[in-house]
């Protein structure tokens, strides 16, 4: 029954993990196809590899954040001039 509505109405993706800033994961509500954004920005269907590429991105976006928001701390004993 949940695929018939699919198959009628066409399927209702939901954002289901941010993966970065552009690579995202989807599902259907109705019945629960898992797609996710290529490397052109395409959605394809989320396959093992598809599903293993995405962890490997979120990890490395995830530290590159982590470093960022670090080096983004001023330091208040140094003096700041300004022009």
């Amino acid at each position: 029954m949940k695929h018939l509505h699919c198959k009628v109405f066409g399927h209702n993706y939901r954002v289901s993990r941010h993966v970065t800033y552009h690579v995202k994961e989807y599902t259907c509500y109705n019945c629960k196809k898992q797609l996710t954004t290529n490397g052109k920005g395409n959605l394809t269907e989320l396959t093992p590899k598809f599903k293993e590429i995405n962890d490997v991105l979120e990890r490395i976006h995830q530290k590159k954040n982590r470093i960022r928001l670090k080096t983004d701390k001023v330091n208040k004993d140094l003096l700041l001039f300004s022009h």
